[in-house]
């Protein structure tokens, strides 16, 4: 069941009520802290700060979110990665990034603590647990920049219980759930290899919305922007209680548990905010990190080299530094 929240202007006293644009936003999966700081941006009423009524809709494994977006029924979308976007291009199909909410990507392989791995290059004899999804995507990527072999890979079904028996294995996963969801279910740590420490250097949650939208109503694409930033610094070091409250209303089966586990890994690993979110602020990207992912994507097969993948994405609405005051000191 895909579930909305309208946020509702808030009215101070003395000022008269002003219209608020309606914007839809359509999320890839059900609500949990990597959406954290959308739902900040209503809970917290920087949404309506910014002129906008935003209805977050919420995806799942049944919900095409995205597909909406290109039909014109969502206004902007939570896109997984940079390799959406460049299919997107590839197929012409015209949405465009304006923002990179995750300056790392959040994908990792996990091990058992025993082998004590702390390299991805030592975990090449390993039977590696993959999903369908990795396979065309970043284990070809682990083919052509560290020489991994198919001969090990073994399919994921996101079921922990193959690579849990088998200790000499690996097995795909995001840093900000699979490992909470092993140490629950086995009752230890799993060691973790964050792939985007070793070069795949993608960026994730990303901002994306329509050409034309862009084009008719740049203002309005800026301030959703713009709101979202905000909201997620506060989600990230603020009072995010109201944002989880939220959450958990879209999502019933989340917990406080794992919010707290989730937001900790995020900063741990400077997943939302690190490299040029330091001084860019927050959702911030640059021309020569895409090229350089779109370069090592070609190599790898993923992508055509015909591909524009300049055309995948605008630094128009980031890199303005929105936000980085409110980043503790320390």
């Amino acid at each position: 069941m895909v579930l909305v929240v309208a946020v509702m202007a808030a009215i101070s006293p003395g000022r008269a009520q002003t219209t608020l644009d309606k914007v839809s936003f359509g999320t890839n999966w059900v609500a949990e802290a990597e959406h954290g700081g959308f739902f900040q941006a209503v809970a917290d009423g920087t949404y309506a700060k910014y002129g906008l009524d935003v209805t977050i809709i919420s995806g799942g494994p049944n919900e095409n979110n995205r597909m909406l977006l290109i039909a014109g029924k969502l206004d902007f979308f939570m896109a997984a990665n940079t390799l959406m976007s460049l299919d997107a291009v590839a197929n012409d199909v015209p949405v465009v990034t304006v923002a990179a909410i995750f300056q790392k990507d959040p994908q990792v392989l996990l091990t058992h603590p025993e082998y004590k791995i702390t390299k991805l290059e030592e975990l090449k004899p390993f039977t590696l647990f993959v999903s369908k999804e990795g396979i065309s995507s970043y284990f070809q990527w682990l083919k052509s920049e560290y020489g991994f072999g198919e001969d090990k890979v073994r399919p994921y079904t996101f079921n922990p219980q193959p690579f849990l028996a088998d200790k000499h294995s690996a097995m795909q996963g995001y840093v900000t759930s699979e490992p909470y969801a092993v140490e629950k279910t086995a009752g230890f740590k799993p060691g973790i290899i964050l792939l985007a420490d070793y070069g795949f250097n993608t960026y994730s949650t990303l901002v994306e919305t329509r050409r034309d939208l862009i084009d008719k109503k740049p203002d309005l694409v800026q301030r959703f922007v713009s709101a979202s930033i905000i909201g997620w610094y506060n989600y990230l070091y603020g009072n995010n209680a109201a944002a989880n409250a939220l959450i958990k209303k879209f999502n019933p089966e989340m917990t406080d548990e794992l919010l707290a586990y989730s937001i900790a890994r995020m900063k741990e690993y400077g997943i939302v905010d690190s490299g040029d979110s330091f001084r860019d602020g927050i959702g911030a990207m640059n021309d020569d990190r895409m090229a350089s992912f779109f370069d090592k994507m070609v190599r790898a097969h993923v992508v055509k080299p015909d591909v524009d993948y300049r055309k995948s994405y605008t630094l128009r609405f980031v890199n303005k530094g929105i936000g980085v005051e409110l980043r503790p000191k320390n």
